[in-house]
C-alpha cells in the first residue's frame, strides 16, 4: 500500500538517536550499538510501532530491535514510541530502529547478532502459491534467521487462516516446536501476554479472530 508523503518525516528520522538510516554498520556490531547489554529481541515489519512502542516500554531488560522496508512508516514509529516513553517518563534506551528488506536480512545480521526472540505480526500473506517463498514465516526464510538466531522463541501472529496453517508446518518442518497455538487469541490465556498492532486492533473491531502460535527452537528463552 503507498504511503502518504509525510514533509516532517525526514527531519524527525534524522534527528532520531535511535535511527539508524543505513543499515548496514549493524552487522555483526549489533550489541555495541545498543546502549545496554543485554538479550535482544527483534520485530519483523514494525510498521508504525505500536506494537513495539508498548512492548519495549513495558520490558527495559531486553534490547528491541525493529525492522521495516519503510524509513516513511519508521517515522511514525518513531512518534509512538517517543509517546510511550514520555509516558513513562522514560528514556528511549533500549530500541533500534532501521528500514531494511527482510528478504536478504542476513546482509545486515550475522552470526555474531544474536537475537532471542523474533516477532512476525500480520505479515503480507503473498496467498498465491508462486510467492510463498516470499512469507516471513517460510522455510527459506526460516534458514536465514537461523543465522543470528541459534535458539529461542517465534512469536506470530496473523488474521490469515491459510497463512497461519502454513506456518505451523513450516515451523514444524524447519526443526521447531510449537509451545502455543491460538487459533482464537483474544480468547485464549495468552491474551494477557498480548501487545497489539495498529492492525491488530481494527481486525479485532470487525470481529475477525487473530491467530497466534509460539514455535520455540533448542532451548526456549
Amino acid at each position: 500500500m503507498r504511503m502518504r508523503n509525510k514533509p516532517w518525516a525526514k527531519g524527525e528520522l534524522e534527528a532520531c538517536p535511535y535511527y539508524l538510516a543505513d543499515p548496514f554498520p549493524i552487522r555483526g556490531h549489533l550489541h555495541s550499538l545498543l546502549e545496554k547489554p543485554q538479550p535482544v529481541h527483534l520485530e519483523l515489519g514494525c510498521g508504525k510501532g505500536v506494537f513495539l512502542a508498548s512492548l519495549a516500554v513495558e520490558h527495559p531488560q531486553i534490547n528491541y530491535l525493529g525492522i521495516d522496508i519503510k524509513s516513511l512508516v519508521l517515522a511514525s514509529a518513531i512518534r509512538n514510541i517517543n509517546a510511550a516513553y514520555a509516558q513513562a517518563e522514560r528514556k528511549v534506551d533500549n530500541v533500534l530502529l532501521t528500514p531494511y528488506d527482510i528478504s536478504r536480512i542476513t546482509n545486515i545480521l550475522s552470526p555474531e547478532d544474536t537475537v532471542e526472540r523474533i516477532y512476525i505480526n500480520f505479515c503480507n500473506p503473498w496467498d498465491h502459491p508462486k510467492q510463498f517463498k516470499k512469507r516471513l514465516t517460510h522455510p527459506r526464510q526460516l534458514e536465514q534467521y537461523a543465522t543470528f538466531f541459534p535458539a529461542g522463541e517465534i512469536w506470530f501472529k496473523t488474521d490469515d487462516k491459510m497463512l497461519f496453517d502454513h506456518s505451523l508446518r513450516y515451523f514444524e518442518d524447519s526443526g521447531y516446536t510449537l509451545k502455543a497455538v491460538e487459533r482464537d487469541l483474544y480468547h485464549s490465556p495468552w491474551l494477557s501476554q498480548n501487545h497489539p498492532t495498529e492492525h491488530e486492533l481494527r481486525f479485532v473491531e470487525q470481529g475477525l479472530p487473530i491467530y497466534f502460535c509460539i514455535a520455540t527452537k533448542g532451548q526456549s528463552c
